[in-house]
């Protein structure tokens, strides 16, 4: 079974290719305090139109370069408001 992740598009300055932060919070077992980690993934898009701040879903698949182990499935369209 593959990873289905949410991340945000940072960068589409690369052709094909896009870079998605996916953020994710977990609680610390001893603290109890809400812990936020991000990384980052270079994500291949193949027809799926994408800017700098939309949401997307990704999906985990065979690697497509030394990097990108990752593809665009879906496009949620929303921005991201700070």
């Amino acid at each position: 079974m593959s990873k289905i992740l949410t991340g945000i598009v940072i960068s589409t300055k690369t052709d094909k290719t896009v870079i998605v932060m996916v953020e994710q919070k977990y609680r610390h077992p001893m603290y109890q305090k809400v812990i936020k980690r991000s990384k980052k993934f270079k994500v291949h898009i193949a027809d799926i139109k994408v800017e700098n701040g939309d949401i997307v879903l990704i999906e985990e698949t065979r690697p497509i370069s030394k990097d990108k182990h990752f593809i665009v499935i879906k496009n949620l369209k929303g921005k991201k408001v700070k």
